[in-house]
């Protein structure tokens, strides 16, 4: 993804987080606080300290911020907290503001309802959660419990929804002892409605959040299927033929699927009746619809470790990696992934193989990935075998026994015995790719030595060292190698 896309969708996920966050203060300052309304969180909190000692809601709401993004910031970290830090500090300003706005002579808040508690706390509560949907669907957080919620879950193994609601069961029922003014029977009343405007609040939240995820499945049976999936592929949506049998003829069948956003179904339904209006179609709503395109899948991480695919199924490779990267990501390569395909390697450079590679994992398999292209340039040769360095011997290549033999053979007679191993490395993120190069300069051998390493490393002994890379150990090797310079660039970067 381009510099300036970032952005635009930066500055646009701020403008709607700040559009929430005034929706929220005013329903907070016009409909919770003037009857005396508990709701949950840090929010709820400091009306209750409002409601008891006169000190005006954003300045509870504030201190107490300040201590939880502080312990945030040590235990989970900046990027964590960035959204949430302005979240808290616009908030703050917008309740202060909302009520110099709309407070009377006297100080106090008006009840623009009248008497009419109840549907105060109907519309505020609905307000409010329609307010926090804004700031969740473009990332953004109000902190308050959700930082105690999201700290909970990093060292212990409870859900977000079970903390936040301990907590406002807490902080709500906490509300009773408050109102000494009254009898027992409005006390209640107030516990009441806060678990009401909770309810109402949280319902809606879902509502709103579930309404934009909603998503419908289309089955398409027809003759002019390739049409059908040619056109709904030209406006950029992903489309599956399945191949069927239909029982009462007993003829071949295929099946055009197809999931789309709700509101492009209409446009879908256009191209299909232009298409074939004889078409056998159905159409079923499903809720949750997650992967490219859709909705990103959030689900508690079993590790700590970020994944990242290695385009790549040589275990040597894989084992030099990981050893470099294990520690802090979690490596996957081809195998993993579900990717048997032979990816082509046509190009005439190690950077052109090497996003060949990434390219083809990205558009048929859908991950970001990294992918290296490796190999012995001899000065000698002029650089050969270079880009073809696994199938110098033959195109069926890996055979390492082979490549070193031609390798000597046409060694031989040879003074100027200098040579590089070189790796490049091709990171794709969205449409972004980065190179990072890795070089180890050395000599050809006159014969094999070692039985560690693999490819050329018999034969390759690096500037320096007195012994050949298959004669070291795999910490000694992956210090000094090529491709652990590299994969060190690409660990620098990411970091």
């Amino acid at each position: 993804m381009s510099l300036n896309k970032n952005i635009s969708l930066l500055v646009r996920d701020f403008v709607l987080i700040t559009v929430g966050l005034a929706i929220y203060a005013m329903a907070y300052t016009c409909f919770i606080l003037p009857y005396q309304i508990t709701t949950g969180g840090v929010a709820g909190i400091a009306a209750i300290v409002f409601y008891a000692t006169g000190i005006e809601v954003q300045i509870t709401y504030l201190l107490i911020n300040a201590v939880f993004l502080i312990a945030a910031v040590k235990i989970l970290g900046w990027k964590f907290c960035v959204k949430t830090i302005y979240g808290v500090a616009m908030l703050t300003f917008l309740l202060w503001l909302f009520q110099r706005l709309v407070e009377q002579p006297d100080g106090t808040l008006p009840q623009y309802l009248g008497e009419e508690a109840f549907m105060a706390c109907v519309i505020g509560a609905l307000l409010e959660g329609i307010a926090l949907s804004f700031c969740f669907i473009n990332n953004g957080s109000t902190g308050g419990t959700d930082i105690i919620a999201a700290i909970v879950n990093k060292y212990r193994n409870m859900s977000l929804g079970v903390v936040l609601m301990i907590c406002d069961v807490i902080i709500i029922s906490s509300c009773y002892f408050v109102f000494n003014n009254l009898d027992h029977v409005h006390r209640i009343q107030k516990v009441v409605f806060g678990f009401a405007a909770l309810i109402i609040s949280s319902v809606t939240l879902d509502y709103v959040i579930n309404k934009q995820r909603q998503s419908v499945q289309f089955m398409i049976f027809s003759r002019n299927y390739s049409k059908i999936a040619d056109a709904i592929n030209a406006t950029g949506r992903g489309v599956t033929v399945l191949s069927g049998e239909g029982w009462y003829t007993k003829t071949e069948r295929k099946v055009v699927v197809c999931l789309v956003k709700k509101r492009h179904s209409v446009e879908i339904f256009r191209l299909i009746k232009q298409i074939d209006p004889y078409a056998f179609l159905s159409m079923g709503n499903v809720q949750g619809v997650y992967g490219e395109g859709f909705d990103e899948m959030k689900v508690k991480k079993m590790t700590n470790k970020k994944p990242i695919v290695f385009a790549t199924n040589n275990a040597n490779k894989l084992a030099e990696v990981r050893a470099l990267l294990g520690e802090k990501y979690d490596i996957r390569s081809l195998e993993d992934i579900g990717c048997t395909a032979d990816i082509p390697e046509t190009g005439t450079s190690f950077e052109e193989n090497a996003l060949q590679k990434v390219r083809f994992v990205k558009k048929y398999y859908g991950f970001d990935c990294f992918a290296d292209d490796s190999g012995l340039e001899v000065e000698a040769l002029d650089g050969a075998p270079g880009v073809h360095s696994a199938r110098y011997a033959s195109e069926e290549g890996h055979d390492s026994a082979a490549n070193n033999a031609k390798l000597l053979k046409e060694m031989e007679g040879k003074t100027d015995r200098r040579a590089c191993f070189k790796t490049v490395i091709a990171y794709l993120h969205g449409d972004d790719v980065r190179f990072f190069e890795g070089r180890v300069d050395g000599t050809i051998l006159d014969a094999p030595r070692g039985e560690g390493g693999f490819g050329y490393d018999p034969l390759f002994m690096p500037e320096g060292y007195e012994r050949s890379f298959a004669e070291m150990s795999g910490e000694e090797k992956n210090a000094i190698s090529h491709r652990g310079r590299a994969v060190r660039k690409l660990v620098e970067f990411l970091s």
